[in-house]
């Protein structure tokens, strides 16, 4: 499971880095950087629940879940009233 989880993660970065000419080893690094960069603190991961490694690691993953839940329950009774709302004018 584990070697699977870092070829997938070598795959990925591949796909991104390819897309690319480089032309001196300094270039690729600094490609390589950003990626790894975008991929720990950018990049939302199914498994790790749509957050980012970073959260994850931090401990940031709760917090951010908790708002998600409260952001989704708030949009869920705003769009019934609204909708009860359009029945009784209806």
């Amino acid at each position: 499971m584990t070697q699977g989880k870092i070829e997938r993660y070598h795959r990925s970065m591949k796909n991104v880095v390819k897309m690319q000419h480089y032309y001196s080893p300094g270039e690729l690094e600094h490609e390589i950087s950003l990626f790894v960069d975008y991929y720990n603190n950018e990049r939302y991961h199914g498994s790790l629940y749509n957050v980012t490694p970073a959260d994850m690691y931090f401990g940031r993953q709760r917090m951010i879940l908790t708002e998600r839940q409260l952001i989704k329950r708030e949009t869920m009774w705003g769009r019934r009233k609204l909708n009860l709302e359009m029945v009784i004018t209806a």
